[in-house]
């Protein structure tokens, strides 16, 4: 008699979604801003140098972060931004990034 099997036999490659796999799947996240379509992007996903708008630092490839775009459907592809995960938690806790020249003053 052979030993009993404990689980059923399927296809667990079946009903993956390759797209799906690689990219993450977006989530909806209610801020005082509105609500937001939020993205996971892994380390191996990326591929390019993005600038976070919460820190003004660049994100460079190979490290993981999140894209979001606001999710009333009146957006375009240019509504995206790359954030760091932690500039994007930390947004309504921060100011906004100021740009200043080399001689601008500091206060």
């Amino acid at each position: 008699m052979s030993p009993r099997r404990n689980r059923p036999r399927r296809d667990d490659n079946a009903n993956l979604d390759a797209d799906r796999v690689r990219q993450g799947v977006a989530s909806v996240q209610q801020w005082t801003d509105g609500a937001w379509q939020v993205r996971g992007i892994g380390a191996n996903a990326s591929v390019k140098t993005y600038r976070c708008p919460g820190c003004n630092q660049e994100i460079p490839p190979g490290v993981a972060h999140l894209v979001a775009w606001p999710a009333d459907g009146l957006g375009d592809l240019t509504d995206r931004r790359h954030w760091h995960s932690g500039c994007w938690r930390a947004r309504d806790r921060r100011g906004p990034a100021v740009q200043r020249g080399r001689g601008a003053p500091r206060y």
